[in-house]
């Protein structure tokens, strides 16, 4: 396993994430024998970065993940982030949802809370939620802070609200089909020294490679309404597969593991969180790490993905 500090905390984390937000009645692994199975086989491969979030399952992410990694050998040092959403942003809200999400965590503190997205819906004055999180830093309720779907302007808005504190790390989306982040997010990570949490790497199962034209309709969890499985998006991507799985030939590595190897080539910040459904997933997503695309199937890739011309115009 490769590792990596965390922002500029000293913490040091694998360099990869384990997603949990499968474990929800949304992607269906709600067996905590399951989910038992898959967080002792992320600590076993080697990972010890977990993210989170209140909002997946109301709760039940954190409750199932909290209950594993008490009972998993090595749980109690695993770095775990959760997210508060931008609807318990209210000042006097802020500390009430941490108290919840430590209950289900079954921890003291939470290692690093990110926003989930900004409080758009109530109009939460920024310095004011920005003070309490910063509160809540300094009550020891939670060690460091982060910015999860925030545009770079809000987000250097809300780092000028922070006295003592600094946001340590971005979470936005970023994969081979979906770019954007390197237009503003990881120059401005990599200017201030923060861990860029790209979720969605694989594009929920996109850029694996296991389905087909013909799967995408029969998909009954979250993908249903997933823009990237629409047929005029996916079929651009399917091209996108066959050149990850023809390089993926040349190292013996499967699409979704030449998928986040090119993510974490791009900088040293990029940490990719990557969910997993079973304890082989898991094994598979570490096999993304300990080894580099070349400079020359880097760029075959980089070429390949710039020609996808995504529409979330689907309906």
């Amino acid at each position: 396993m490769e590792y990596t500090e965390l922002g500029s905390t000293g913490l040091k984390v694998s360099r990869i994430a384990l997603g949990a937000w499968q474990f929800t009645e949304t992607w269906g692994v709600k067996d905590y024998a399951l989910v038992k199975e898959i967080v002792a086989k992320a600590l076993e491969v080697g990972i010890n970065f977990v993210d989170t979030a209140m909002i997946y399952g109301r709760g039940m992410s954190e409750q199932l993940l909290g209950r594993a990694l008490k009972e998993v050998e090595g749980g109690e040092e695993v770095v775990v982030a959760t997210k508060i959403p931008g609807d318990f942003l209210s000042p006097e809200d802020v500390l009430r949802a941490i108290d919840r999400s430590l209950n289900r965590l079954q921890r003291e503190k939470v290692d690093l809370l990110l926003i989930h997205w900004p409080p758009a819906w109530h109009n939460f004055p920024t310095c004011a939620y920005m003070r309490a999180l910063e509160r809540a830093v300094a009550l020891g309720a939670v060690s460091y802070l982060g910015l999860s779907d925030y545009p770079v302007e809000l987000a250097e808005a809300a780092r000028s609200c922070l006295a003592r504190e600094e946001i340590q790390a971005l979470q936005v989306r970023f994969n081979l089909a979906e770019r954007w982040a390197e237009v503003d997010h990881v120059p401005y990570a990599e200017r201030h020294g923060m861990t860029l949490m790209a979720w969605s790497p694989l594009g929920k199962g996109a850029l694996t490679g296991k389905y087909g034209l013909e799967d995408i309709g029969k998909f009954q969890d979250v993908r249903i309404n997933e823009p990237l499985f629409h047929p005029a998006n996916y079929t651009q991507v399917l091209e996108l597969v066959k050149v990850l799985r023809d390089v993926g030939s040349k190292y013996g590595k499967t699409p979704a593991q030449v998928a986040l190897n090119w993510l974490i080539s791009y900088s040293d910040v990029v940490l990719p969180i990557v969910g997993a459904r079973s304890p082989q997933q898991v094994e598979e997503n570490a096999g993304a790490l300990e080894w580099r695309l070349s400079y020359e199937d880097w760029r075959l890739i980089d070429e390949a993905s710039k020609r996808l011309k995504i529409t979330y115009i689907t309906w």
